[in-house]
Formats: structure tokens, sequence, C-alpha cells
């Protein structure tokens, strides 16, 4: 009898195909599991190691249709009138690339290299400009402008660029609640070599050492001009700092009153005290905030605007008495003061940037500035 061969059609044999099927899909549904597991272990590594990043990438801050002079402006010219109260960016435009980003709102930290023209100096500045720079009601807009200079080094980075201090990301909460201007930050380099052994160079045009004083007042500022809608009013500018910061932007105000309006100094040096200065005691003392107030408070103006802040641990409660002595010496005339004492807090950025809320500063300044006027 021949034996019987099993039907194709029979019962078993698609059972067969339908277990093989069902092992298939569990083993797909497996493996794109397992993908995507994998996936989400390692994107915050490699983002945090910039493999999605943008970083160095060119980028520019003009917009399409802004370029063109705003009202009272010059004709071909890209700047505005004296009636005018904004300055259009002058140019050439620099080449600036992608730096950081601001986690909170995607504004972008940006980098250039810039060779000084009047001091001849060449280092880099970080810029960053607020939300509201490319909002189209504000095309025609001039932005205020606060330099923002760090302590220690201050080469061959200035720490305010990275997003770890929120200086950029509290400049843009702060602005939206009404507390403060909506600030463009420029952040140079504030020395022109790493700090050896204790050596920097007080933001002075020391004889014989690059001219940092003239690269942090005059060539910064033409680059913010040259790439930015600014204004022309001297309360459209300020400087801020923490340390030897502090002390360049007190000083720096101080010293060129009608080039800046306000400062933020905070745990600054009062005084110049670099090693470079030995020999040079005249040009030492032209750089001293308590020279400068006194012969600024003589002539009688302009005002200037001098908020700080010191902490009352560590090396900030030893500089509070010389911070308390030059407020209550100097505070006469022109030159505004307004000083907040931090409880418990020491001599640390992360303890300055939210105390310049905090502590009233940051709105103390910006009501004495200049802010940008919305195009109606």
């Amino acid at each position: 009898m021949t034996p019987t061969r099993p039907t194709r059609r029979g019962g078993g044999l698609h059972r067969s195909r339908g277990h093989r099927r069902a092992a298939r899909a569990k083993g797909w549904v497996f493996g794109t599991t397992l993908v995507i597991l994998l996936a989400l272990v390692a994107w915050p590594v490699m983002d945090h190691f910039g493999v999605f990043s943008d970083n160095g990438d060119p980028i520019s801050f003009a917009r399409t249709g802004t370029a063109s002079p705003g009202p009272g402006s010059s004709p071909g010219t890209g700047t505005g009138t004296a009636r005018s109260p904004v300055l259009m960016p002058t140019g050439p435009a620099a080449s600036f690339s992608v730096a950081a980003t601001v986690p909170e709102d995607g504004s972008k930290i940006a980098v250039t290299t810039l060779k000084g023209r009047k001091s001849g100096f060449t280092g880099r500045v970080w810029v960053w400009a607020p939300p509201q720079y490319s909002e189209p009601k504000y095309a025609k807009s001039g932005f205020p402008v606060l330099i923002a200079l760090p302590g220690g080094a201050g080469y061959p980075v200035n720490y305010w660029m990275g997003t770890d201090l929120k200086l950029e990301a509290s400049i843009a909460a702060w602005s939206k609640e009404g507390k403060s201007l909506p600030f463009i930050l420029a952040m140079p380099v504030l020395n022109p070599h790493p700090d050896t052994g204790g050596l920097y160079w007080d933001a002075s045009d020391i004889p014989g050492q690059p001219k940092m004083g003239t690269w942090l007042t005059e060539d910064v500022p033409d680059l913010i001009k040259a790439n930015f809608r600014t204004l022309r009013s001297r309360a459209g500018w300020g400087i801020m700092g923490s340390s030897t910061g502090g002390f360049a932007a007190l000083k720096s105000v101080l010293q060129k009153p009608r080039r800046f309006e306000a400062a933020i100094a905070s745990g600054p040096d009062i005084r110049p005290d670099s090693r470079l200065w030995a020999g040079h005691a005249a040009q030492q003392r032209a750089n001293d905030p308590t020279v400068l107030a006194p012969e600024l408070i003589r002539a009688g103006g302009p005002d200037v605007y001098l908020a700080f802040q010191v902490g009352t641990v560590g090396s900030d409660a030893e500089d509070r008495p010389k911070v308390e002595d030059f407020v209550r010496t100097y505070t006469k005339g022109p030159v505004r003061t307004k000083l907040s004492v931090i409880q418990g807090g020491g001599h640390n950025a992360r303890t300055y940037v939210p105390n310049m809320a905090a502590g009233g500063l940051i709105q103390w300044i910006s009501a004495h500035m200049r802010g940008p006027v919305p195009s109606t």
C-alpha cells in the first residue's frame, strides 16, 4: 500500500508557517525596540560630545530686509543721521561661526576673531543677540550692548560664552519679564595671554604691552557697531564683569564716561595692581578708579551708574570693605552707585548671575539706559 503524502493544504503545514511568521514578527519587534533603547541611551552622550551640534557652522545676525536704513537714516550708508538714535550696521561684516546654543530658547552664541584696528591686538570675541533682535517689530530698532568680562585669565576663553552660567538665558528671561533691557552681549577675551603666575593686564594700555584697554573699549564696540543695530547714545552701552573683569568694567566706565553709561562690577578689584605697571606709576594712576572717580566728580559729569555686588564669604568677605569704602567715598555728583551684598555668597560667577536680578542690579542699570523702540 502506497503511503499517503501529506498535503500542502493540510492544517499542520499551515500552523508551521504561522509559527514562523509569529517568530519573525516577535524578532522584528524585539530588534526595533532594542535599537530604539540603544538610541535613547546613546543620544544624550552623542549630543554631549557635539555629534549633532552645529558648532563651527557659519552664522550671520543680519536679517533679510533689515539692512536698509531705518527712519531718519541716510540712504545708501547703512548708518543713521544725527537725528536718529539708531545706528544701523556700519560694516564690514565679520565672519561669525556658531560657538554654542542656549538650551532654553535655541538662540546662538557666535564667535569671531577680531583684528583690532586701534589696539593692534588680535583676539576672539563671542557675541549673543537676544530673541527680540530677530522679531519683525524690532527690525529697524537699535539695541543696547553689554560687554561682559570674565574673571581670572579671561584667555583663551571668556567664560560668559558658556551656557552653564546662564547669563544669556537670564538676560532673555529677565527682558521678557520687564526686569532687564534686551542687551546684545559682547564677550571678548580679557587678557592677551594665559594667567601665568598671576600675570594680568588690568584691561589697560600698559606701556610696552598689548593695548588691552583700547581693545576692550574701542575695538570691541566697533565690531558690534559694524555687525549689529545699536544705539548712538552712550545710554546704549554698558560693561559688566566679575573679579578682574569687574575692575575692568568699573575702570572703563569711569575712564571713558562719554562712551559708556553703566557698569555692573561683581566682586571687583578696586585698584590696578598688575606687576606690569612697574616703572609706570603715572600711567597706573590714569587707570585707577580711586583717581578717575574724583576727576569725574570735579568735571561735573557725565553721569555714570555703577552697580556693585559682593558676597560675604571667602575672598569677597575680604574685598567687601574696599567696595563699601569706594561706594561711601565717591557716590556724589555724577557718580551714581548701587550696592548689593549677597549674604552667604562667595567669589563665584554662579552666585553673581542670579543676584543681578535678585539684588536689583540689572533692573537699576536698565532703568537708566536706553532700549529698543519697536516700529509702529
